[in-house]
């Protein structure tokens, strides 16, 4: 069958048709294990009860008005939102990008607010951040660039894990306003940073009056094993964005505002038709209640220490492992060359993985994954990446 979807995605050929908890079937009723959760959407599994009874009791009573009207439920997120994160307000809106352009209009009305004509944002190399126009231009990757310049001005990138670099771009460049970025990078490899990279980053904006902003969109919604992975260094930012998890699989995003970011947007300054809608809403206010009631932020870095260290028994003699690395349930295992062909062959396997950056195989299983769950990805996998190392790499190498 011919499609009429724009051809946008590099789709692997497979449909799936139901799930449950980390499983999925497909339309041949072929079960997988999904390590992937839908790219850090999913934290709660498929079909998760309490999600799906949310959705179906508000659509029994109301789907969408408007933001012109007062939205009770949309309320009750923010002030839960507000609690768990130390944070002042919230922006809904339905997607991360979303969240990030409401994060670099706070910036460049903050820096007109200070008098200064040209804001400039600091954003790292190897970052994602969306693919609207402004979030592309901040993104760290000119591949996903080409072709749609001009791109939007007034972001100034540095290297990633880097604060000499950033203190040398605050001397040349005097009207930096506002710090993007993201606490791990998801889409640039599983690159964690300094322990102290976001204390450092907070003392510089701090210093010189800037805005810190936090990407949290892949880490946040208790990936790292806390709700919000700044709260890994007991730092508060300015202003922080959040989507992918915080609805299941429902869309939605959310920019969160604290201290003089708080009272920057006034009324007509930013707006959505479906931000914060009562289905959405409900559905992020099961997930937050759901992560609450059965402690699934605690679990997550016990969970991701236990596939990483099962991985790295199994894959101890392995040559051609560099690095095995995690921050709760954000794994990333780093091969010494390309291994994008281990996306299809774990598919084979009734696994979903993914590679980023061509030789990162990224890992991100719901926060739901149990014990057994957790053997049987870390003994399909390392026998994938055995195969894989000697079969494929051995080829190459004999080519070379």
């Amino acid at each position: 069958m011919s499609s009429k979807v724009m051809p946008t995605y590099g789709r692997l050929a497979v449909t799936f048709e139901r799930g449950k908890g980390v499983w999925l079937w497909d339309d041949n009723n072929k079960q997988y294990l999904d390590a992937l959760s839908g790219i850090a959407v999913c934290g709660l599994g498929h079909a998760h009860p309490a999600v799906h009874n949310a959705i179906c009791r508000q659509s029994e009573k109301l789907l969408h008005t408007s933001n012109i009207y007062r939205i009770a439920v949309q309320e009750q997120l923010a002030n839960r939102l507000a609690e768990k994160s130390g944070m002042d307000n919230v922006f809904f809106c339905n997607s991360g990008a979303e969240a990030n352009e409401a994060a670099i209009k706070l910036a460049r009305k903050y820096g007109h607010e200070r008098g200064i004509d040209v804001p400039g944002i600091i954003v790292m190399d190897k970052s994602f951040h969306g693919r609207t126009l402004a979030t592309l231009s901040a993104t760290g990757n000119t591949k996903i660039q080409k072709g749609f310049e001009p791109l939007v001005e007034g972001f100034i990138r540095v290297p990633y894990n880097d604060i000499t670099a950033i203190i040398a771009a605050i001397k040349q460049q005097p009207n930096v306003v506002a710090i993007l970025v993201e606490p791990i990078q998801g889409e640039g490899g599983i690159n964690i940073p300094a322990s102290d990279y976001l204390n450092k980053i907070r003392q510089l904006c701090d210093q010189h009056n800037l805005l810190m902003m936090l990407d949290e969109i892949q880490t946040g919604i208790g990936r790292t094993g806390k709700f919000l992975a700044f709260q890994h260094n007991g730092i508060l930012p300015d202003v922080c964005t959040l989507a992918k998890a915080l609805g299941n699989g429902v869309p939605i995003g959310a920019c969160l505002a604290s201290g003089k970011a708080a009272t920057l947007f006034t009324v007509g300054n930013h707006g959505s038709t479906f931000g914060g809608n009562p289905l959405a809403c409900s559905a992020a206010l099961a997930v937050l209640e759901t992560l609450d009631k059965d402690n699934l932020i605690a679990t997550a870095e016990t969970k991701g220490h236990a596939i990483c260290s099962g991985l790295a028994e199994l894959l101890q003699d392995n040559i051609h492992i560099i690095e095995i690395r995690h921050k709760g349930l954000m794994i990333g295992i780093e091969l010494d060359a390309p291994c994008t062909e281990l996306v299809a062959l774990a598919l084979a396997k009734g696994l979903l993985i993914n590679v980023t950056q061509e030789k990162v195989i990224r890992l991100l299983p719901p926060l739901i994954i149990d014990a057994m769950q957790i053997k049987q990805l870390i003994d399909t996998l390392a026998r994938l990446i055995v195969q894989f190392t000697e079969q494929h790499l051995l080829v190459n190498n004999h080519a070379a």
